[in-house]
């Protein structure tokens, strides 16, 4: 298995260290490793059964979109499955309205419809079951498209 996310509030080698303490304590084997999900990743060369995104897509904008669904289906098995969760258009966090919102933090983020997923992972991947589902949090809820899929052969580059 190999994660990808967005940790803002860890260091990648804690981020890593907590994960692999969370997996042993669980008896979970995982590979865990920090790498550029939108950089060349050739050094990378396991692959893997399952890949898991919480939350990193809509931190990724449409022109790099290609590139990083590129690099996780390099990175599974023939059959491998991905499972994808990111914020949904319809939720009404950080300003309810529009595509690109602005967080707090200032941090800005694409807010993606069930239809650009699907459009966005289909030529890389068989989509067992994409729908809308509300995360709950301590702070607020928000809207999240859940997207699980299974990786298919492609022909081409």
């Amino acid at each position: 298995m190999f994660a990808v996310g967005h940790y803002p509030d860890f260091h990648p080698d804690s981020a890593i260290k907590r994960a692999e303490e969370h997996a042993t304590k669980n008896g979970v084997k995982c590979t865990f490793l920090v790498a550029d999900v939108l950089g060349d990743l050739e050094n990378v060369t396991e692959t893997f059964d399952f890949a898991y995104d919480w939350e990193l897509l809509h931190h990724i904008f449409l022109e790099q979109r290609q590139q990083y669904v590129a690099n996780v289906h390099r990175l599974l098995n023939p059959k491998g499955k991905y499972l994808s969760l990111c914020f949904n258009e319809s939720d009404p966090a950080f300003g309810g309205a529009g595509k690109y919102r602005r967080t707090p933090l200032g941090t800005v983020l694409y807010f993606s419809s069930l239809g650009e997923l699907r459009a966005l992972f289909e030529p890389c991947f068989t989509i067992l079951e994409l729908r809308t589902v509300e995360i709950h949090s301590k702070s607020a809820s928000h809207l999240a498209s859940y997207c699980f899929m299974e990786r298919r052969e492609v022909n081409g580059p």
